[in-house]
C-alpha cells in the first residue's frame, strides 16, 4: 500500500516551493513495491516540479526507523515519504512508536493497492484456498505459515484471512521478504502470503501454487495540491499504470481528503485484527 505523504508545517511558502531539492523517504529497502513506485514518480516530479527529486532508503524496527525520520523532519515540503500498510497497523502492534501517522503526516495521495497471493509449497495438499481452510480447521495451529516479520503486512493480511475464516496457523517469522518466500521454496514453511512482485516469478516455474489473491492537517494546502496533481498525473499514465499492473500493483491516485479517510479506515481496521489475533504490542 505505498503512499505518499508530507511532514506537517504551517510556514512552507508555497509560492517559493520548491527552490531546492526534494526527497522522498522510502521505510524499505530496495527492491519493494514502495520503493518500485517511489523511484517511478521521482524522475516525473524532478520535470514537473524544476527540482531534483530524490529517493532514500530508511529501511528498520518494521518500517518505524524511515517514517520516524520523515515525521521529525523539518516541516517546509522538501521531505516526503513513501508510506506502506505498517503505518496504520504498527500502533496495533508495537507498544511505543515514535509518531502519531494521523497527526504527523499530511496525505497527498494513496499511490497504489499491491496485491498479496497466498501460496503454498506444491507438496502442500491443499490446491484451493476452500482446501487450505479445511485443513486449518481440522488441524488448528499445526500448519505454519511465514511473514518477514512481527507486524508487516504480510503478517497482517494472514492474520486478517485468519480471522475472517475462524481457522489459527502458527506464524514463524523471517527477517524480510526474501527469506520468507524462500522458506516456503525450499519446503521448510508449507504457506506464506506475499507480494506478488516476490510470488509470480516462483509460481510461474512451479516452485510455489497460488492459491488466491488480494487484492487534518497543516501543510499548506497549495504545496499538497500541486504534489496530488503531478503525481496523481504520473500514476495515471498508461505506461506506468500498465508497469505497476504487471507487478499486482493497482493505480488508486485519489485525493488528499480520500486518502485521509482511507488511513484513518485502515488504523481501525487493523487494531481489530491484531485483537483478534491476540497480537499484544511488544
Amino acid at each position: 500500500m505505498p503512499l505518499l505523504l508530507a511532514g506537517l508545517s504551517l510556514a512552507a511558502d508555497a509560492q517559493t516551493w520548491p527552490s531546492r531539492p526534494i526527497r522522498i523517504i522510502v521505510a524499505t529497502s530496495p527492491p519493494g513495491g514502495a520503493d518500485t513506485v517511489a523511484r517511478m514518480l521521482a524522475p516525473g516530479l524532478s520535470e514537473r516540479l524544476g527540482q531534483q527529486v530524490v529517493v532514500e532508503n530508511r529501511a528498520g524496527a518494521s518500517t518505524m526507523i524511515g517514517h520516524e525520520v520523515a515525521a521529525k523532519a523539518a516541516p517546509d515540503g522538501y521531505t516526503l515519504v513513501m508510506g506502506i500498510s505498517t503505518l496504520a497497523i504498527n500502533p496495533a502492534t508495537f507498544r511505543k512508536v515514535p509518531y502519531d501517522a494521523l497527526r504527523d503526516f499530511a496525505p497527498i495521495t494513496q499511490a497504489v493497492k499491491q496485491a498479496l497471493l497466498l501460496v503454498v509449497h506444491p507438496s502442500f495438499p491443499a490446491k484451493s484456498v476452500k482446501a487450505l481452510v479445511a485443513i486449518a480447521k481440522q488441524q488448528p495451529g499445526a500448519v505454519n505459515y511465514s511473514s518477514p516479520g512481527f507486524g508487516t503486512n504480510p503478517q497482517m493480511g494472514m492474520e486478517l484471512f485468519l480471522y475472517m475464516t475462524g481457522t489459527r496457523l502458527y506464524h514463524v517469522p523471517y527477517r524480510g521478504g526474501g527469506e520468507s518466500i524462500i522458506s516456503v521454496v525450499s519446503g521448510h514453511v508449507p504457506v506464506t502470503v506475499a507480494s506478488m512482485l516476490g510470488t509470480v516469478p516462483q509460481v510461474r516455474v512451479g516452485r510455489l501454487r497460488a492459491l488466491g489473491v488480494t487484492t487534518a492537517v497543516g501543510v499548506s494546502r497549495d504545496i499538497i495540491a500541486r504534489v496530488n496533481k503531478e503525481t496523481v498525473s504520473i500514476l495515471r499514465a498508461p505506461e506506468v499504470t500498465e508497469r505497476l499492473a504487471a507487478d499486482g500493483s493497482f493505480v488508486v491516485a485519489g485525493t488528499p481528503d480520500e486518502f485521509g479517510a482511507f488511513m484513518r479506515a485502515e488504523t481501525e481496521k487493523w487494531a481489530k485484527v491484531a485483537k483478534a489475533a491476540g497480537i499484544k504490542p511488544e
